[in-house]
């Protein structure tokens, strides 16, 4: 069974600093382009920063800069250092792998999501 779990969320003041962790099934970690979504209240979920199998990043105008997306592939394990935060990063945080299943031998793929159940940060003095 594939698992995302998050952690590392909490309350923090503006200007502070939190990091968050994705532990992630071992199966499908080095095969998965892994990002970080969020999702504040009355707000649909957006993206905040992804990162490919090689290591490559992207991330939301909002949070360039602020944040930074990294993973360990021994440890099968994303994180999210996130500095400078502001209020309106307060979201609950969610953890998604795409994993790229090979279902022939051509060597095709399917992209499958797998979420987690979120980490809420909120920042507020």
């Amino acid at each position: 069974q594939v698992q995302l779990v998050e952690s590392g969320g909490g309350a923090v003041q503006p200007g502070g600093s939190l990091r968050l962790s994705c532990a992630a099934s071992r199966s499908i970690f080095s095969n998965s382009a892994m990002g970080w979504y969020r999702q504040a209240p009355g707000k649909e979920r957006e993206l905040v920063a992804t990162i490919t199998t090689s290591g490559g990043t992207n991330y939301a105008d909002s949070v360039k800069g602020r944040f930074t997306i990294s993973r360990d592939n021994v440890k099968n394990t994303m994180y999210l250092q996130m500095n400078s935060l502001k209020p309106e990063d307060t979201a609950v945080y969610y953890c998604n792998a795409k994993f790229h299943k090979v279902i022939n031998v051509e060597g095709a793929t399917r992209t499958m999501d797998y979420w987690g159940e979120g980490t809420l940060v909120t920042v507020s003095s």
